[in-house]
């Protein structure tokens, strides 16, 4: 019945591999599980998700047993995630390290190359003896079953194995890792080699004897406590160690002890023996020339050795590289005494030195001593000084700890202090990282600092308004700003607005307030804003209020509940002379001190003609409204013109006819043509600019056309802009000085040219200045002027100058 259900299943497996999934279900679920993964094309590979086909080529991990995909696998032992720290690279699932990347496609046992898929075997197995060594312990038998995925089943075979002490052995199955242990004591020798160890049957070597003995030094003096077997090597018949001490001990001539450190052996002869003594103390004559001259032969070590009566001259520990300094006594026994000189010592950097007394020195390492100099020079790691005191080091290696954030802006840098940059952080997670909604995942293993995975799909937060979401999911805790349009009221309330993006919250619309501000004179005249009108709670605009004097408004700051002050007023008023072509515009206090002293020349006129007997009216010169008629002096200009009517009049020429303007109120003032006459030459050019640009705007279908001056000086910017009013252009000053300029605007309907350009008109006016000629002036007199000769003199004589002839 079994049979038959398997032969006639869909998925045709052969009656053979379903037995052998049988088989390793029952020795190891795992490799089962692979084998019938496989064997249905439903294991997927944890490289690229994808399913493993039966005769796609694979790759097996010997630590974990996962199979992947070999190319897929190649592709990550490349990759930069998969290194190791050291060496190699990483298995995606167990992160076992490998040193050799995969290159082929094996069988499961590695016997065959590009194995062949049989129906009636396993995928990607050989068909053959495994023959694989198991992983069990002490097991030397090869796995007996075929090729197969996952780990070899357990060796079936039994053994006979000892205990640990070997005293006892008993049968057990291969492989397996239970460690037999009887209960009988060691008794193995310890390490003293004088006890045994009582331990009950272990693992490894005894233990150290743990009894404590007494031990004495070489010298004998010294005792110590310590662990039986301790430096039984040392042990040289009567101590076991060095306490360190002057040994003591009488030398073989019994009149002198050893003055030796503790040491281990037998003490040496005494150096002052007749036998080993062969000179002088000072080791500069020999002891037989000593006896020739008469000196007793020493026959024990206590007899004194014959001095020779010469300097001493042994070296001194004091002195320098360049000098040293010798005993001066006379040959004695005993150490040298004290120098009286001085030694000029150097520091260990020798960057200083310093002069001190022989006296104090007893050692050569006494020549040498650290100064306070601190090493200013950079570490190896480039960051940091030395600051070590009278520093001799050639590298200067930083100790300090790096300390700088990896790049995962997470972790610091625990290596010491180096140059470049830091390794990136090793740390990493083996937790699947997802995006905040879920959806997309990185699986492990992720590198520490990585950022969570960008997402695709719409953003499920909680937003602070109903409207759609347009964006994308996203890591940040702050949600982009929602742009969708809608209609919102401006700041002031003026109109309501269409198209405005919802996160904006204070439009404004760029109408004027005009709110009525608290002192209920003014309103706002600020451009459409948030909050109150006024931030100080008081209205600073000019009063508007008529002065009681002038009629012009007071212009003081608002002051509501109290009468205007009394200030000079500031207004500006159009002063003309009595002939009307003199014009200028003054303040209204100037105006009225210029009103008063053509007053004052009036009543003295009148007050003078009242001397010699004639009543006068001077009523006209008090009324308040004459006091605003004031008057600008007529000057030499007004009187060439008036001299110039009164001949036209006595010449009985046309006052239609004006063939010079010369009677024409000019639209130029005053003072723009006395600043053009200083400098005539940028006055045309300057004209020539404006009447171009007027010229180009009329001709053309633009709206308005611009032009842009160099930068110059004040005075020339005053004449482009008096002379851009003229033209009915607009002229704006841009920049700081030095690199002030103009720029002018021409409007279309609103700039246009002059009848006469200012050039022209300035020309007019100085020919009309010049002297006249005295011939013309005398030949007008000779005859009697009659219609039909004055029109002849015109044809004939088209060059006089009528109006240039003085009263």
């Amino acid at each position: 019945m079994f049979d038959k259900d398997i032969l006639g299943s869909k998925k045709r497996v052969n009656l053979k591999v379903v037995c052998l999934t049988l088989c390793f279900v029952l020795i190891s679920s795992f490799s089962g599980c692979l084998i019938e993964q496989l064997s249905g094309e439903k294991y997927e590979c944890m490289v690229c998700c994808d399913v493993i086909r039966v005769m796609a080529p694979v790759w097996s991990c010997q630590s974990c047993y996962h199979v992947f995909h070999l190319n897929c696998i190649k592709k990550w032992a490349r990759s930069p995630a998969s290194q190791a720290d050291a060496e190699g690279w990483r298995c995606p699932a167990c992160q076992n390290v490998s040193l050799k990347n995969p290159t082929s496609y094996t069988c499961f046992c590695g016997k065959v190359t590009n194995p062949e898929w049989q129906h009636s075997e396993i995928p990607h197995s050989c068909g053959d003896m495994c023959g694989k060594k198991r992983g069990g312990v002490d097991c030397n038998h090869p796995c007996n079953i075929l090729c197969h995925p996952g780990p070899c089943p357990q060796c079936p075979a039994f053994v006979t194995k000892s205990c640990i002490c070997g005293k006892t052995s008993q049968p057990m199955r291969c492989g397996q890792a239970t460690v037999l242990k009887c209960d009988k004591v060691c008794g193995a020798t310890l390490n003293c080699t004088k006890h045994t160890c009582t331990q009950v049957c272990h693992r490894g070597t005894c233990q150290p004897c743990q009894l404590e003995v007494q031990q004495v030094c070489f010298c004998g003096v010294t005792t110590r406590e310590v662990l039986c077997g301790t430096n039984k090597d040392g042990f040289d018949g009567s101590g076991h160690f060095s306490c360190q001490k002057v040994c003591g001990k009488m030398l073989d001539c019994e009149a002198h002890r050893c003055q030796d450190l503790c040491h281990r052996g037998a003490c040496q002869s005494c150096p002052l023996s007749p036998r080993l003594v062969k000179t002088c103390p000072c080791g500069q004559t020999p002891l037989t020339k000593l006896l020739e001259l008469g000196y007793s032969e020493r026959k024990s070590c206590s007899d004194p050795i014959p001095s020779c009566g010469k300097m001493c001259n042994k070296p001194l520990a004091c002195g320098s590289s360049d000098t040293i300094h010798i005993c001066e006594k006379l040959c004695h026994e005993g150490s040298c005494g004290p120098c009286s000189l001085t030694s000029m010592i150097r520091c260990r950097c020798g960057a200083k030195t310093k002069e001190v007394p022989c006296a104090t020195i007893q050692k050569e390492d006494e020549l040498v001593f650290t100064c306070e100099r601190r090493c200013n020079k950079k570490r190896l790691c480039g960051r940091h000084k030395c600051g070590e005191l009278c520093c001799v080091n050639v590298e200067h290696k930083c100790s300090l700890i790096c300390g700088y954030k990896l790049n995962c802006g997470l972790h610091r840098c625990q290596e010491p202090c180096h140059r470049g940059k830091c390794e990136p952080c090793w740390q990493s997670s083996f937790d699947e990282l997802t995006c905040h909604c879920g959806l997309t995942v990185l699986y492990p293993p992720i590198a520490c600092g990585t950022k969570p995975p960008e997402c695709k799909n719409l953003c499920t937060r909680r937003h602070d308004c109903d409207h759609p979401v347009f964006h994308n999911c996203h890591s940040e805790e702050k949600c982009p700003p929602c742009t969708y349009l809608t209609q919102k009221w401006c700041m002031g309330k003026h109109e309501q607005r269409s198209n405005i993006p919802c996160h904006l919250q204070d439009i404004s619309c760029g109408l004027t307030c005009n709110k009525l501000l608290a002192c209920e004179m003014h309103r706002c005249r600020r451009i459409c804003h948030r909050g109150e009108c006024l931030a100080d709670g008081s209205c600073h605009q000019p009063c508007a209020l008529p002065r009681p004097d002038c009629g012009h408004p007071c212009s003081a700051p608002c002051h509501k509940g109290s009468s205007c002050p009394r200030t000079t007023c500031t207004a500006k008023v159009a002063l003309q002379c009595d002939c009307g072509r003199r014009k200028e515009t003054v303040m209204c206090t100037e105006a009225a001190t210029s009103y008063q002293r053509y007053a004052a020349i009036a009543m003295a006129s009148k007050l003078s003609d009242m001397q010699l007997g004639d009543s006068m009216d001077i009523g006209s010169l008090l009324t308040k409204k004459e006091l605003k008629q004031a008057r600008l002096e007529c000057d030499q200009e007004c009187a060439t013109l008036e001299r110039n009517r009164r001949l036209a009049d006595a010449l009985q020429i046309d006052s239609s006819s004006d063939p010079f303007n010369a009677r024409s109120t000019s639209i130029y003032s005053d003072s723009l043509k006395e600043d053009a006459r200083k400098d005539l030459k940028f006055l045309t050019e300057v004209e020539e600019e404006i009447k171009n640009l007027v010229e180009l705007l009329s001709k053309g279908k633009q709206t308005k056309r611009s032009h842009c001056f160099p930068p110059m000086n004040r005075e020339h910017r005053k004449i482009i802009h008096e002379l851009a009013e003229v033209y009915g252009v607009e002229s704006v000053s841009y920049d700081s000085e030095p690199k002030r300029n103009v720029v002018i605007t021409a409007h279309k309907g609103k700039a246009a040219c002059p009848n006469s350009t200012l050039t022209s008109v300035i020309e007019r006016e100085t020919a009309a200045r010049a002297p006249p000629p005295i011939a013309h002036i005398k030949q007008h007199s000779s005859k009697p002027v009659t219609g039909s000769s004055w029109s002849k003199t015109v044809k004939e004589e088209p060059v006089i100058d009528y109006f240039d002839v003085q009263d």
